[in-house]
């Protein structure tokens, strides 16, 4: 498995490509603009992108996967909260008042527990509800790619719509923290001193879940 972490987007978002080098088959984890560069890094890389992953619907998240989807014609994967709650005509204003392009309805709906393979490589979605009320952290072999729910040192914010401080803290206590320590964190922004972490690390050190959650 090879795992390509990259900043796309005027919001500077980190977007993973994961794929299996022996199949080529690969996915695309919040690919929110840059389209072309995103583009040349599959064909650089011989990948034939079977899914676009979307951690949550934020739109600087997910404003690129129309685009993505019209030049791949790979399907678009949200957690069916999230798809019913930014699909919302107030939802698609808010994007476009922000100067993104709505994502348009996903193609697959998951739900906490779901699995999806591509290639020889299997990825498991973990509802993570708290900075959107779908939220999800998507694990592929003890690597764990957690959107806006965890950052290295911090953790996403809690004051938009559908948000709640206490639902991510339980998300953190019985999603996250259940995983083996070694697990690899892999954020959705570069907002820590490192682009990546553990959640050994975390746990340790991460002031939200040392200040907030009791061992």
């Amino acid at each position: 498995m090879k795992i390509i972490q990259t900043i796309v987007g005027v919001m500077e978002v980190f977007c993973y490509l994961v794929y299996d080098e022996a199949s080529g088959d690969g996915i695309l984890i919040d690919p929110a603009g840059d389209t072309d560069r995103l583009m040349k890094l599959l064909e650089e890389r011989g990948v034939k992108l079977r899914y676009i992953v979307n951690t949550h619907g934020h739109a600087d998240h997910t404003c690129g996967n129309e685009e993505l989807k019209k030049r791949t014609g790979a399907p678009i994967v949200m957690h069916a909260t999230d798809d019913t709650f930014f699909q919302r005509p107030e939802s698609q204003a808010f994007a476009g008042m922000m100067g993104f392009v709505p994502s348009p309805p996903a193609d697959v709906r998951v739900g906490d527990g779901t699995e999806l393979s591509f290639g020889d490589i299997t990825m498991k979605f973990l509802h993570t509800p708290g900075h959107t009320p779908g939220g999800c952290c998507i694990l592929i072999d003890g690597h764990l790619f957690t959107g806006d729910t965890l950052f290295v040192g911090a953790v996403g914010r809690t004051d938009l719509p559908g948000a709640s401080f206490d639902q991510l803290i339980q998300s953190l206590k019985n999603k996250v923290l259940a995983l083996p320590p070694q697990t690899v964190v892999w954020p959705g922004h570069d907002y820590g001193d490192r682009p990546y972490s553990s959640v050994r690390e975390e746990r340790e050190t991460n002031p939200y879940i040392t200040d907030f959650i009791d061992d």
